[in-house]
């Protein structure tokens, strides 16, 4: 019995050295070892520096050409190819840029990717991307401060209109729950062909714009409704409820916006259910309504349509696209007296000649109206400016 112990002891300790043996020889190759050694460097990208000049870095060794793509051009996409070091590292530095938000991207050989170092991220119902804060003056009102801070809420609500049950963001001032019997105006913001409910609140920036200019004291409080503008939508891709047999939506899934249905649930489901779910006053110049491109659009709709429901109107970067007797509606429009009639469009903005029309209408009527040209084209960044320039303007 001793022997047989002795015996399973010498095994089990040969087996030990041989493991051991085993283990000590192996030694990865060289360049598994600086790989890996490489892949656990620390990519510093975006880095902002002081003069607002910004280096963007990819770790990519094997890759053969890589191009940054950003948004900070005003008349369109900028492309800039960057440069690779000895150890994987691509990086370019560009500018100086002007204090704004933008999105970038890396193609790196041919593929289009966000960047990998960059937690901030956008979307639209096209793409990713990275995302780029510039602080200064130009872009306060877009960063997150220590100011009294409003709610955001995903609001699912039931549209008959469009046989859906549809979902909204609602932004609700800061003090609103405390209050419960201060009443409040609403602005319903429209996004453009681009985006959907949640557009407004990550590439618009609207709660933190709002928070910043009700903090300073230019803007009233109020309630802000962002709706999904696509009226075949329940909402955005991803959050929808599964109807079976639909395939999953991609990038290049078709949309195409045909007038009228949209507005139509806007004043016939949305209103109503924000007027009977909220602390708001229901009356006209409680109300307000303003929307980009598409949204501009449906704007112009909803409130020719219903000449006597908004007390102020903004048409960002959309021109008069509407057809029929549009001089006796706007006669009927002006009769009604609304506040404000703004509308905003950047002189590179492609569709700028379509604003004109609707600038003649509207000056041949004596239409009381703002008509804000700012440089640039048909981008965020001018949308975000609209926003926070007609804001002050409101319920005032």
């Amino acid at each position: 019995m001793k022997k047989l112990q002795n015996l399973s002891l010498l095994i089990m300790g040969l087996l030990l050295l041989l493991s051991s043996e085993l283990y000590s020889q192996y030694n990865p190759p060289q360049n598994e070892r600086t790989l890996n050694a490489l892949q656990n460097q620390t990519i510093v990208s975006p880095e902002i520096h002081s003069d607002n000049k910004v280096t963007f870095r990819i770790f990519a060794p094997k890759s053969e050409t890589v191009v940054l793509i950003g948004d900070w051009k005003s008349d369109g996409e900028s492309r800039v190819n960057l440069n690779k070091n000895t150890t994987g590292v691509w990086s370019i530095t560009i500018g100086p840029l002007k204090p704004e938000l933008y999105g970038y991207a890396f193609n790196v050989d041919g593929v289009t990717v966000i960047d990998p170092s960059n937690t901030l991220i956008k979307r639209n119902t096209k793409k990713n991307s990275s995302l780029l804060l510039i602080s200064g003056n130009e872009s306060d009102l877009y960063a997150v401060k220590e100011v009294p801070h409003g709610t955001i809420s995903k609001v699912w609500y039931s549209s008959p209109s469009l046989k859906l049950t549809r979902r909204m963001y609602v932004y609700t001032p800061p003090g609103y729950e405390n209050d419960t019997k201060k009443k409040y105006p609403v602005l319903y913001l429209l996004h453009g062909s681009g985006g959907d409910e949640d557009a407004w609140t990550q590439q618009g920036r609207a709660p933190n714009i709002l928070d910043n200019l009700i903090a300073l004291g230019k803007a009233k409080s109020m309630i802000v409704v962002m709706t999904n503008g696509n009226a075949t939508e329940a909402a955005e891709n991803g959050f929808a409820p599964e109807v079976p047999g639909q395939q999953v939506k991609t990038n290049d899934s078709p949309r195409v916006y045909i007038a009228g249905p949209f507005e139509e649930s806007l004043v016939k489901d949305v209103v109503p259910f924000i007027e009977s779910h909220y602390r708001v006053f229901n009356d006209k110049n409680n109300r307000a309504i303003a929307g980009l491109s598409m949204g501009g659009a449906q704007t112009q709709k909803i409130a020719l349509d219903n000449p006597d429901m908004f007390g102020y109107i903004g048409v960002f970067s959309a021109g008069q696209r509407l057809s029929g007797d549009l001089e006796n509606r706007y006669k009927e429009l002006k009769s009604k007296k609304p506040t404000l009639y703004w509308v905003g469009m950047g002189l590179d903005d492609k569709r700028y000649n379509l604003v004109l029309p609707l600038i003649e209408l509207l000056k041949k009527n004596k239409f009381s109206y703002v008509f804000r040209e700012s440089t640039g084209g048909h981008t965020w960044a001018n949308w975000r400016i609209y926003l926070s320039e007609m804001t002050p303007l409101i319920f005032k």
